[in-house]
């Protein structure tokens, strides 16, 4: 455990690197993870918007691609409510907020159908996310929160390695509907 978490403060301490200082100094701890919710959150919507409604029941296994196995697998609404829900997991013990009910089984509410719904509900577990960044400090960071087995640091930064973890999957879902991921896509000059 102790080699984990000195690993993500590794990463953490170099994503600050060549991001300059301001008159305040360097970045603190929760500026540099906050800017990690940050990117993420950017890449999810983005792929979350890109793909059409109509899409957003599809599944790799629909394809019936020959030599693979897809069976089971998640949706792309589901991947999406996964983010959520597992947001809501990791950052509720880093900001001591209370879970949302209807969580699921970490598949994230059932009751939600819609494009839209499914996407402000991803964007309320960010919020979460930034005010997990914004909570932690160099004097609480490696807290373990009250119910947990890992620190205040460690769970910020595992909700960013693990929706990112699953927003690779949702590019490959918009691939396999021939669509390029807003991230992808060239910029114009």
């Amino acid at each position: 455990m102790k080699a984990v978490l000195l690993s993500v403060l590794l990463v953490v301490a170099m994503s600050g690197v060549g991001q300059g200082t301001g008159a305040a100094g360097p970045q603190s701890v929760s500026e540099t993870v906050d800017r990690e919710v940050s990117t993420i959150e950017g890449l999810v919507i983005g792929a979350a918007e890109a793909m059409p409604e109509t899409d957003f029941n599809f599944s790799p296994e629909n394809l019936k691609i020959q030599k693979s196995d897809y069976a089971g697998v998640r949706n792309f609404a589901t991947e999406l409510k996964h983010i959520g829900a597992s947001n809501y997991f990791l950052w509720s013990p880093v900001t001591g907020d209370k879970l949302p009910d209807n969580l699921g089984n970490g598949n994230g509410p059932e009751k939600l159908k819609s494009k839209a719904e499914i996407i402000q509900f991803v964007k309320d577990s960010f919020v979460l996310g930034h005010k997990a960044a914004a909570s932690l400090t160099s004097e609480n960071m490696l807290q373990v929160p009250n119910g947990s087995k890992s620190s205040r640091l460690y769970l910020a930064t595992f909700a960013v390695a693990h929706a990112y973890d699953h927003y690779g999957q949702i590019v490959e879902y918009l691939r396999m509907n021939g669509i390029v991921p807003p991230a992808s896509r060239q910029k114009a000059d």
